[in-house]
């Protein structure tokens, strides 16, 4: 499928047959769910939510409008406010995760001190991640892992493209501060 000239395309065909929704999600569902992933931190979530994301999306897809924006920034939208109502209902009960443990090797095998220095760096910048605001967070994943410009970024956030970029400025700002107090 070329762009969002075509696109658009797509989506009017899939608003009359559902069948065409299907070159769309193959499109988007990597990065629907790398988004999910980045958000959850579990595999079997990010999984569900981003089925759920789509099932949403094409029980919808009658209402789409696309206001300029590509079809990406609705499902990103959708995405947003499905992990938002996870993370609430995550919060109301006490849940016990199971992390996956991912072991990664370098190509051509690497010396134990640097892993372990790559690692603890890895380590630090998640953890840092984590002690953003939600808002935040959400941003450098869009950014960063979805590629998204400040104005996609604007719709799924609610708001300006303005605001995006001044949020972020103040985000790497942030990061690099609270890595810096870490002795990074």
């Amino acid at each position: 499928m070329a762009e969002t000239e075509n696109e658009e395309t797509w989506v009017q065909r899939a608003k009359d047959d559902p069948a065409a929704f299907g070159v769309l999600y193959k499109r988007y569902v990597k990065k629907i769910y790398s988004y999910i992933y980045c958000r959850t931190g579990n595999r079997y979530d990010a999984e569900d939510l981003t089925s759920r994301t789509f099932h949403r999306a094409l029980a919808n897809i009658d209402r789409y409008e696309s206001r300029g924006l590509p079809f990406s920034a609705w499902l990103y939208r959708i995405a947003h406010n499905l992990v938002a109502n996870w993370l609430r209902d995550r919060s109301r009960r006490k849940v016990i995760a199971l992390d996956e443990l991912v072991l990664t090797e370098q190509p051509g095998g690497s010396a134990p001190e640097h892993q372990a220095e790559v690692n603890e760096e890895r380590e630090a910048l998640l953890e840092a991640i984590k002690r953003l605001p939600s808002d935040r967070q959400q941003l450098l994943i869009l950014k960063l892992m979805g590629g998204m410009s400040n104005v996609e970024i604007g719709q799924v956030l609610g708001r300006s493209e303005g605001a995006i970029k001044s949020l972020y400025f103040r985000t790497l700002i942030a990061l690099r501060e609270d890595l810096e107090k870490g002795g990074f």
